[in-house]
């Protein structure tokens, strides 16, 4: 009952009477007998009062303690997965300079694409000078690179698209990979497979075909080895590039998974989140294992985000794109 309705109850002029009449006739020890319990009535009801805000304010804090400790955790699991950026002492050399001389890279379009303008920011545009003895990926630079190796996968003559999946499942032409690339001046059919910008030897060539069957993306339900979006073909040729300088597997698979982190951090944020809950850690896990069938498939990524819907990562500045742009 509130204090108001109280008051309207027991504190009313008719009230008043009856107890008027009452101590009148038992005296003022009756009086003082009924003014403790009126007392102790009225602080009763107070200390219920205080003990629900009480309760309250102890949820509220509970609340935004664990709040806290999420975001918290969160935050350390981004720190596991996404790194400011990566050098890898990978040999560029003169690749994007002989792609636009070659007509695979429109320059200009590949500027627009990128940054929105006609000329790109000295930092990318180095990619297309002389001597670039390393390359350097950040989440500014992700688009960057999945441009970029995808003219390069789609361009450098290699099996895997003259012999392999491109080839035996429909129209080459059809694939996001294929017709999806507008940033030449030239038809994508006119460059696919063409130029041998890298040599393999017979070993090394199976080396690139071991290793792109093991290494899915989100977008797709397709391994590297099936490259018909602009992420395998991009992936493609950093393996091509890789295998042609010595890198051992490991290696090749620890900086495909950067990529790809790069590419997709959604992805694998949730996959650290699913080790993580699941008592394992992401940093322990192989990436030749995170960039399996099981994780990094379409299907195989889908699954684990399930298992973190309701998480809200701290904003995210990388993104390689849709699949065809």
């Amino acid at each position: 009952m509130s204090i108001k309705n109280i008051k309207k109850k027991y504190f009313n002029k008719k009230s008043f009477k009856k107890i008027k009449k009452f101590f009148s006739e038992k005296g003022l020890k009756s009086l003082l007998i009924f003014l403790v319990i009126i007392a102790s009535f009225l602080s009763g009801i107070l200390f219920d009062k205080v003990t629900i805000l009480k309760n309250a304010e102890n949820i509220k804090n509970t609340e935004v303690l664990e709040n806290n400790k999420q975001t918290e955790d969160l935050t350390r699991l981004q720190d596991k997965v996404l790194k400011e950026n990566y050098v890898f002492k990978i040999k560029w050399g003169d690749l994007g300079k002989r792609m636009v001389e070659d007509g695979v890279i429109d320059k200009e379009k590949f500027a627009q694409a990128i940054t929105g303008e006609n000329q790109l920011p000295k930092d990318l545009d180095k990619y297309f000078s002389d001597g670039q003895d390393k390359i350097e990926i950040n989440p500014q630079n992700a688009q960057f690179w999945v441009d970029i190796l995808w003219g390069l996968g789609l361009a450098n003559k290699n099996r895997i698209l003259e012999e392999g999946a491109m080839k035996q499942n429909g129209d080459t032409s059809n694939f996001a990979s294929t017709g999806g690339w507008t940033l030449g001046p030239e038809d994508p059919m006119s460059i696919y497979s063409r130029y041998s910008y890298i040599n393999l030897s017979q070993r090394e060539q199976e080396i690139v075909e071991e290793i792109a069957g093991n290494i899915y993306r989100p977008c797709c339900g397709n391994s590297t080895a099936f490259p018909d979006c602009n992420h395998g073909m991009a992936m493609l040729g950093l393996i091509e590039l890789m295998v042609s300088q010595g890198f051992s597997k490991d290696e090749i698979y620890k900086t495909a998974l950067a990529f790809n982190t790069y590419w997709f951090p959604n992805t694998y944020l949730n996959t650290a989140y699913y080790l993580d809950i699941n008592g394992k850690d992401y940093n322990k896990i192989s990436p030749k294992e995170i960039l399996s069938e099981n994780f990094s498939s379409a299907m195989g990524a889908q699954a684990i985000a399930k298992e973190s819907e309701g998480v809200e990562w701290p904003a995210l500045q990388s993104s390689g794109g849709s699949c065809g742009a």
